[in-house]
Order: C-alpha cells, then sequence, then structure tokens
C-alpha cells in the first residue's frame, strides 16, 4: 500500500499552485503515486552547485527534482526505494532488526509496513519523538546487535568517519548487509578535507557540497568503507533500474546503491 501524507496548514496559494501542478504527467513519485509538471528544487537547484564541484563531477542528490510537492520525499530516498523494490530486498526487513540512521520520514514508513522485528531509529539530534539519540561514532547497541543498516547521507557529517564505519560493522551481524551512501566526486581521486582554506559556512558549501558537509569523498571512497570490514555488492542505476526514467522520478541516475556485507 502507498503511504498517503497529510500536509497540515498549507496556504491557499499553495493549495491552487499544487492543484495547478497536478494536471501534469511529466513526473512522478514512487512515494505518494501522484503525478505532476514538476518537483520541487532545492536551494536554487543545479544552478546554484558550485563550479568546483560540478568541475570534479560531484555525485549527490537531484537538486532540479528534488522534494515531491505533495509527500515532500526527497530525492534520495525515492531512489532507495526504487533499488530496494527492483532488488527485491523488502523481504530482508522482515523480522529483522534494523538501524536506520538519520531515518527519512518516507521510507521509515516504508520499514515499518514490513515488520521488523526491531527497528531502532537513531540520529544525533532527534527531529521526532520516535527517534532516539544515536551518536554513529559511538553505538550504544551489543556487537553484531542488527540484521541490517541503512545510514545515506549521514558520513559526509561525520567528523571520524573511519571510527563510525567500524562501529556500523561491530553492530551489524557477520554476513548482514549495510545501505551505506554518500555524495563523492567521480574525478577526485582522493578524498579531501582538513584543508586549512575551507573554514568558513560558504567554503564548506563551495568545496564540500554543504555547510555541514566536513569532507568531500573521492573515488577512495569505497576503499575506505571497505577498510572498516565491509566487502562492496554496489549496484548502478543502469544496470538494475535500466527501465527506470530518472527524471520523470526526480533521482540521480549516477548515483549508485552503496550496498555493502559486513565481511
Amino acid at each position: 500500500m502507498l503511504y498517503q501524507p497529510t500536509q497540515d496548514h498549507i496556504s491557499p496559494l499553495r493549495k491552487l499552485r499544487r492543484a495547478l501542478n497536478a494536471l501534469g504527467k511529466t513526473h512522478a513519485c514512487c512515494v505518494c503515486g501522484n503525478t505532476f509538471f514538476r518537483f520541487s528544487k532545492y536551494r536554487g537547484g543545479e544552478k546554484a552547485v558550485s563550479a568546483y564541484l560540478h568541475n570534479v563531477s560531484w555525485v549527490s542528490s537531484a537538486f532540479d527534482t528534488f522534494w515531491c510537492p505533495f509527500c515532500r520525499s526527497h530525492d534520495r530516498e525515492r531512489h532507495l526505494i526504487l533499488y530496494l523494490d527492483a532488488l527485491g530486498l523488502w523481504p530482508t526487513f522482515e523480522g529483522a532488526a534494523v538501524l536506520h540512521v538519520a531515518p527519512e520520514k518516507q521510507l521509515a514508513f516504508r520499514i515499518a509496513a514490513r515488520n521488523p522485528a526491531r527497528y531502532v531509529k537513531g540520529d544525533i539530534t532527534p527531529a521526532r519523538a520516535d527517534i532516539e539519540r544515536l551518536d554513529v561514532t559511538a553505538i550504544a547497541y551489543p556487537d553484531a546487535a542488527f540484521d541490517l543498516i541503512i545510514c545515506n547521507h549521514v558520513l559526509e557529517h561525520v567528523p571520524d568517519d573511519a571510527l563510525a564505519l567500524r562501529e556500523l560493522r561491530r553492530v551489524l551481524k557477520p554476513g548482514a548487509l549495510a545501505i551505506l551512501q554518500t555524495p563523492y566526486a567521480a574525478g577526485l581521486e582522493k578524498t579531501l578535507e582538513d584543508q586549512p582554506e575551507v573554514t568558513t559556512p560558504g567554503q564548506h558549501r563551495e568545496f564540500y557540497g554543504q555547510e555541514d558537509h566536513v569532507r568531500l569523498y573521492g573515488r577512495d571512497i569505497f576503499e575506505r568503507i571497505c577498510a572498516a570490514g565491509f566487502a562492496p555488492e554496489m549496484k548502478k542505476h543502469a544496470d538494475c533500474l535500466s527501465g527506470t526514467d530518472p527524471h520523470r522520478y526526480g533521482v540521480n541516475p549516477l548515483e549508485p546503491l552503496f550496498l555493502f556485507r559486513r565481511a
């Protein structure tokens, strides 16, 4: 069943704009099922991304098609849902112990509907009552506590990402899966971090992608994850979602599924 979101306190003007948008069939949301003319951009869209990030082929969100105008799902969770659908991974959640770091609201509804035996949603700054405080560098759970972990666009915010990756591996059962999405620069060989000239929020956004990002991962991101004890099972959009139009569903086709298994 598709989640049917509600939004309270919508202004009359916004209601009118959304009604007009709903007359379109150009785009579709895989979460709420609505079709419409356009998604909502994120902070000015692709044009607002710095020249440096464009030059190093930054693979991140689809900023021009970021928000669904109806359920407010964003591109990263829609892409994960499409990957999970295509790969038939939803049964993995059934009866499982799941850790979801910085949980996306719409994705969380889908996971909860699969009746996991235990579903831990954690964030360093919890935004909802059902989310517990969780420091990804010091996870307060025993070894091998979880059957599956989702950590979507979190590592780029963590100062000690190597420690975070070791902690994620520690609480994951041997052979179990982890989804460890993060933006990275396909044109950058080595990760860019601890740059003395990158100090202000504006410089962090220009060189790392966002004010609260602490690094820009390069192609060595895969080696960094594997060094923590994970084995890659990466999936490309072109391979498992070849029949899915990324523009229609508002996702970035260059973003792979960072699927790893505890080695």
